[in-house]
């Protein structure tokens, strides 16, 4: 039985290092895979940016890394959270009846849905401005060098 509610939290709080896909997939999910390193990618670049300073052009690539996976695995146990019962009990419960308790809503599904859409619209709203922010600002650099 896959619970509806457990899914969420996984996605949530586990899921950029796929632990949603490989309860939900199973071992062999390639995307459980992938997201860890992803998610190893964005952390390094925050390593960068501690060692080597915000100029580090690399660091403005795999920063908002991190932050998408974060928000996108956020926005997935939105998704987990909000499947219908009968929905998800189809999709990964076939075996057993529509109306089985595992895809049930429960209160701490909703406390997970609303906490994975506070932190997930925080971090990719964080990202985007990272990622802006330090573009415009080496166009801005590159503009003073050329008119120079």
């Amino acid at each position: 039985m896959k619970s509806k509610t457990l899914a969420t939290w996984l996605a949530f709080l586990g899921g950029p290092l796929g632990l949603h896909r490989f309860y939900l997939h199973g071992a062999r999910d390639l995307l459980g895979w992938l997201l860890p390193l992803v998610t190893g990618l964005g952390m390094y670049g925050i390593a960068r940016v501690q060692a080597l300073g915000h100029d580090d052009p690399l660091s403005w690539l795999l920063v908002p890394l991190l932050g998408f996976t974060v928000a996108g695995c956020a926005l997935r146990a939105i998704l987990y959270g909000l499947t219908p019962t009968a929905r998800w009990n189809a999709r990964f419960n076939p075996e057993h009846p529509a109306d089985e308790a595992a895809g049930a809503t429960h209160w701490l599904t909703v406390m997970g849905i609303a906490l994975s859409l506070m932190v997930g619209a925080g971090m990719l709203m964080a990202s985007l401005a990272f990622s802006f922010q330090h573009y415009f600002e080496y166009q801005i650099e590159e503009a003073r060098k050329i008119s120079q």
